[in-house]
């Protein structure tokens, strides 16, 4: 089993992300399932996203301490202190990132994939939404999802101009993600 946490604010569309890359999965055939944790409801409020994948059914329902992935979409939460604790070795970082990040931030990390989320969800959207983004760099630095199945499951929470918006969003983030590897 994968164990994916997504941190993000309140607004930024965290928890929806984890919904539409629990269905990509579920489409490709995996079994998945997602759900956030948050405290107080109010935009801009810190919140994290779970999302387990495997070829079984996943009976677990708790929240995520050992993470495979971290994907950050709000790039201020990077430099959280508690962002890393808890990863598993060979933890691959997907993060919201106008730079490329090249240092080993954590000792167990193999893997970072970066992208100007922020400015690509402006360009395509008009605001800086950047959850469908991420998701298109996440399956670029991981592998485990198909960037179609991405796109498929967008179909299921949007639809008309905004539909086509996230799909330009998505297919964004896979192309312009820079992955480094340690």
């Amino acid at each position: 089993m994968k164990e994916i946490k997504i941190h993000g604010r309140g607004g930024q569309g965290a928890a929806v992300a984890a919904r539409i890359l629990t269905t990509a999965l579920v489409y490709e055939g995996k079994w998945a399932s997602g759900f956030p944790v948050f405290g107080v409801e109010r935009r801009g409020a810190p919140l994290t996203a779970f999302i387990r994948l495997d070829d079984k059914p996943i009976r677990e329902k708790t929240k995520i301490y050992s993470a495979d992935s971290l994907i950050v979409i709000d790039p201020y939460l990077f430099h959280s202190s508690d962002i890393f604790q808890g990863i598993r070795e060979g933890c691959i970082l997907v993060v919201n990132s106008p730079v490329s990040l090249t240092e080993q931030y954590h000792k167990n990390l193999r893997v970072i994939g970066s992208v100007d989320a922020t400015e690509i969800a402006v360009q395509e959207i008009g605001r800086p939404i950047t959850n469908t983004c991420m998701l298109g760099a996440f399956a670029r630095s991981t592998g485990w999802v198909q960037l179609d199945s991405v796109l498929s499951a967008l179909e299921e929470y949007f639809q008309g101009d905004i539909l086509e918006r996230n799909i330009k969003a998505v297919a964004r983030g896979f192309e312009e993600t820079r992955v480094t590897a340690f």
